[in-house]
């Protein structure tokens, strides 16, 4: 019997392999998730942040803030919704959803509104979360 030189793996090492790589993944999935929800938190947060802005613009020139964000003219991250839950002249409350967080919600109020519409926020002027 001849040797014809042919190298490589046994299934053994193979294993080995895929075993590593597989563990690997499972450390390494989860904590990409958990970055992936805090981005979208985030996003929620400055969307509101961005509202609380604008509306106190919209007031300084219309006296009143604005029940609509096509009247502020605001725009959201992708995957966020941002609801005027109340506006008057005397305050306003807003919430925030994201797609990828869907049992979370943020909210913000100012003045005499009603806190987020019932929402989570409970200091006004903050962005408060449920999470």
């Amino acid at each position: 019997m001849t040797d014809r030189g042919q190298r490589g793996f046994t299934l053994i090492e193979l294993l080995l392999v895929v075993v590593i790589i597989g563990i690997l993944a499972s450390i390494a999935i989860p904590k990409f998730s958990a970055t992936r929800a805090k981005a979208f938190r985030a996003a929620m947060m400055s969307d509101l942040r961005n509202l609380a802005q604008l509306q106190e613009i919209y007031h300084n020139d219309h006296f009143t803030f604005a029940s609509t964000l096509t009247a502020v003219e605001a725009t959201t991250s992708e995957a966020v919704t941002v609801t005027i839950n109340e506006a008057t002249n005397m305050g306003w409350s807003a919430t925030a959803s994201h797609l990828g967080v869907p049992l979370e919600e943020c909210g913000i109020y100012h003045g005499n509104a009603a806190p987020s519409g019932g929402g989570p926020a409970t200091v006004q002027g903050r962005v408060s979360c449920s999470f």
